[in-house]
């Protein structure tokens, strides 16, 4: 379970020499966000962070690929969830830390960790920080780091348009979800649970499941009271269909977990779940990671232990260094970067 060290553990701390930051130009919060980032870094003894600015997601996901075959010792991604979600990826398992500057509509991986949402409290965060490793979710050869859900959530996702994000800022989410919401069917779902740890679940006319690797998803709802990203543990949770009433009550405690104990939401706690569904006509369902549709089902998911390697602020409660001090001591890397 995450604790809030006194002080980082020296395994922690690092030294980064090869730098490099990949603004998505496309994330709501991006315009005029580079120059601002470039005058800051440099301010902060890092100007030789090499930064680009990638015109939309496809790019992006090129540059992630260059970038990473590099090998930098830290990459710093300014987007939203799926930018980062992304970068992840491609860096988990690897001597590669990650950065975030949180420039969506949502940022829940960086309110997880508790990356400060602001701009300049941001990069203060990623030169005065500290480094953290947290679990990563897999669904097939896909990550996830905050929620893969089937049902409701992807209906959401196809309303959540650029535009309308644009438009309402974070409000989008609940705006798409009433959009959604009625013209969503119920469908049949079989949980299994290949640990053993508990029988399988068998549920009619369920709404939406949803497999919580992180803590916030959907516009900062919690996946579960006790949901944590270093708890190498999944929060999976169903909610059957009922009536109108009963759901508004469910979205009232989405915010706090509360929505757990609702007799309608079935809630779970295992290290990996498979999910079977399908729609009323037979079909298979679409499986949404992170905002991006990754699969369909029957889908399979799992969490990686200590995946990913984060740089966090100094004050962050949401992980701790469970690794190797040989791979991120204080020892090479080029020189220390404080403010």
């Amino acid at each position: 379970m995450s604790t809030q060290p006194s002080s980082p553990p020296a395994a922690s701390r690092r030294r980064f020499g090869h730098v490099q930051v990949l603004l998505n130009a496309g994330a709501r919060r991006a315009p005029g966000a580079a120059a601002k980032i470039r005058a800051q870094l440099a301010a902060a003894g890092w100007g030789h962070a090499h930064l680009r600015v990638l015109a939309d997601g496809a790019a992006m996901a090129v540059a992630l690929d260059r970038a990473v075959a590099e090998q930098p010792d830290l990459l710093v991604v300014g987007g939203g969830d799926g930018s980062v979600t992304a970068a992840a990826h491609r860096v988990a398992g690897t001597g590669t830390v990650l950065g975030v500057l949180p420039l969506g509509t949502a940022n829940d991986f960086a309110r997880t960790v508790e990356v400060p949402v602001d701009l300049r409290g941001a990069v203060r965060a990623l030169v005065e920080g500290h480094v953290v490793d947290v679990d990563l979710g897999r669904t097939g050869d896909h990550s996830f780091l905050n929620a893969a859900s089937i049902g409701l959530s992807v209906a959401v996702t196809e309303r959540l348009t650029p535009r309308l994000k644009k438009r309402l800022g974070p409000l989008a989410y609940p705006a798409a979800t009433l959009m959604a919401y009625r013209g969503t069917p119920g469908f049949a779902a079989r949980l299994e649970f290949p640990a053993g740890d508990r029988p399988p679940l068998e549920l009619d006319d369920v709404l939406q499941v949803t497999v919580g690797n992180g803590v916030r998803h959907g516009g900062g709802n919690l996946v579960g009271p006790e949901a944590s990203i270093d708890d190498h543990t999944l929060d999976v949770y169903a909610i059957s269909r009922g009536r109108l009433g009963d759901h508004v009550s469910i979205v009232r405690f989405l915010k706090d977990g509360r929505f757990i104990e609702h007799e309608l939401v079935h809630h779970v706690r295992t290290p990996a779940v498979r999910v079977h569904a399908e729609a009323p006509d037979g079909s298979a369902l679409p499986v949404n990671a992170d905002g991006e549709l990754v699969a369909t089902t029957p889908a399979s998911f799992r969490v990686e232990r200590n995946a990913l390697h984060v740089l966090v602020p100094t004050t962050s409660a949401a992980a701790r260094w469970d690794g190797s001090s040989d791979q991120h001591g204080e020892e090479g890397g080029g020189p220390a970067l404080r403010v």
